[in-house]
């Protein structure tokens, strides 16, 4: 049995970057410090796997050849008035930039999961902008964090451990030295071990953060209680916030998919703004997929614009809610659909699948899921930071290189190398 260290993690946001894993006879037999959702996707990466590209015949998937199913996607993809392209989250930056490229090419809209998370983030960043730092900031120099609509010991499970008040910082070595502050709904898992947990009404986030603003500028508020939160605790939490030395706010999608949206993350933005006149204040988004970051900066470097990029007028253009993949399908204005690394036939709104399931889909993935079960073209994949390596982003922004671990199964390629192929054979019919 051989050990490969230093492996990153292809699950989450952390991307982290200290795991052991054990190969034995070419497959993955243990893992050593991950997490159990770390552990959990080592472990099974093989589970549901497929194996072989398929194309639809007479209603049903049937194995076929590469060749054949790139010929086929590219087809389509090129044959279609206003094709669509969704996921990109859960791949190589390398792939994104190819993904863009072919999207222009065939005048379709490309877009990422953040559509349906941390959208709302984007657009209030796009605002006013917003201060931040590195992880490794964090875990060195706050004093103070707040997990606000985000419950980290589930979804983020070594978040605590690693950067914030469980870790062993250069100057702040003990979780004796920070304050947990989480403000939540409901008590979850990370709640239980706050030192200060305030319950918020649901829908209700843009009140209290109003009321804070109000309080850490020192006004009086006038109300008994805000949002479910009595006066008097508001008015305590704001004096740690000023006290402080060095203070974070993470935020998850409990805050940006309720009532406010963006506008909950511009008031935010617009309170960290606040107490940075009386100490040093960040703020940065709980991304989920471990490369939604990459997505955002690649498709940035290449559009202009983060998600939702619609080239059908030959150019690169932004209108969220307008140009998202989600309210397209929902409208039934796309006629194709190319979707890499994602799952939507399980998330997405009941009318966009009801219009994605009518449509030719061209599904890259290395494993079966919903959306399999409507494709037109099936190409599975390699796996990246397990079988192929690659670049993705953590969640503040630190691009990360992936290792490969063990070989790939027989015939399976990067998604990078078969977008590229797709790409160069609707140039090829086009005679470019």
């Amino acid at each position: 049995m051989s050990e490969v260290r230093d492996v990153v993690c292809p699950f989450c946001g952390c991307l982290c970057d200290d795991l052991v894993i054990l190969v034995e006879e070419g497959k993955i037999a243990g893992v050593k410090n991950g997490c159990a959702l770390s552990i959990t996707k080592y472990l099974n990466y093989n589970r549901e796997r497929i194996s072989k590209p398929m194309v639809r015949k007479n209603g049903e998937l049937e194995e076929t050849s590469l060749e054949e199913a790139v010929n086929r996607a590219a087809e389509l993809l090129a044959n279609a008035d206003y094709p669509v392209s969704y996921g990109w989250s859960n791949t190589s930056c390398e792939a994104i930039a190819t993904g863009i490229e072919l999207m222009e090419e065939v005048g379709g809209v490309i877009d990422n999961t953040s559509v349906v998370c941390h959208g709302p983030s984007v657009l209030g960043v796009h605002e006013v902008g917003h201060p931040t730092c590195t992880l490794g900031e964090i875990k060195n120099r706050a004093d103070l964090i707040i997990y606000w609509a985000s419950n980290p010991l589930q979804s983020h499970p070594r978040h605590l451990s690693r950067y914030t008040v469980m870790a062993r910082g250069k100057f702040r070595k003990s979780r004796d030295e920070r304050t947990l502050i989480v403000v939540d709904v409901r008590k979850t898992y990370t709640a239980r071990v706050a030192d200060y947990f305030i319950q918020i009404q649901p829908g209700k986030d843009y009140e209290l953060l109003s009321a804070l603003r109000t309080a850490v500028r020192g006004e009086e508020l006038e109300q008994e209680e805000v949002a479910g939160v009595k006066r008097e605790h508001i008015e305590e939490v704001a004096d740690l916030l000023i006290s402080c030395e060095f203070g974070v706010l993470f935020w998850g999608v409990g805050l940006t998919m309720t009532g406010g949206k963006y506008r909950n993350i511009d008031l935010a933005i617009s309170l960290v703004r606040d107490l940075n006149a009386y100490t040093k204040f960040v703020m940065m988004p709980m991304r989920g997929h471990y490369n939604v970051v990459g997505a955002n900066a690649v498709f940035t470097w290449q559009t202009g614009y983060p998600y939702a990029v619609d080239f059908s007028h030959g150019y690169p253009r932004y209108n969220p809610g307008e140009t998202s993949v989600t309210d397209i399908l929902v409208r039934g204005e796309a006629d194709a659909a190319l979707i890499v690394a994602s799952d939507p036939a399980s998330n997405f709104p009941r009318k966009a699948v009801e219009h994605l399931s009518r449509i030719p889909v061209v599904l890259i993935d290395p494993r079966w899921t919903s959306t399999t079960d409507i494709a037109e073209v099936v190409i599975p994949t390699a796996m990246l930071g397990i079988e192929v390596e690659g670049t993705a982003y953590r969640m503040d922004g630190v691009p990360i290189h992936m290792k490969k671990v063990i070989n790939p199964p027989d015939g399976l390629k990067p998604d990078v190398e078969i977008l590229r192929m797709i790409l160069d054979r609707i140039r090829a019919m086009r005679g470019g």
